[in-house]
């Protein structure tokens, strides 16, 4: 699973960076556990973003966040969007 679990981070900070088009930002400067909204927050990203965010993750992945609670947890960082992912797929 080691393998996988590092390759979905990077595939979801990949699709972060290109969906949001952060310049100068590349996989390797997010953290798994970055906060990507809110106080540590090196993004910069915003409302708009997030739902931005929610769509791409629905699309790419296909897997549902239809609730705006869950949107919040499951975006808080990279690790709560990749455990969403896997649990989705296991449900």
């Amino acid at each position: 699973m080691g393998d996988n679990a590092a390759e979905l981070r990077t595939n979801i900070k990949n699709l972060i960076i290109k969906t949001l088009n952060i310049p100068d930002i590349t996989a390797e400067d997010i953290g798994d556990n970055l906060p990507l909204f809110g106080g540590e927050n090196t993004l910069g990203l915003d409302s708009i973003d997030a739902i931005e965010l929610v769509m791409a993750v629905q699309r790419e992945f296909n897997v549902r966040i239809d609730d705006q609670n869950l949107a919040r947890e499951v975006l808080k960082d990279v690790n709560s969007i990749a455990d969403f992912i896997n649990n989705s797929k296991t449900a």
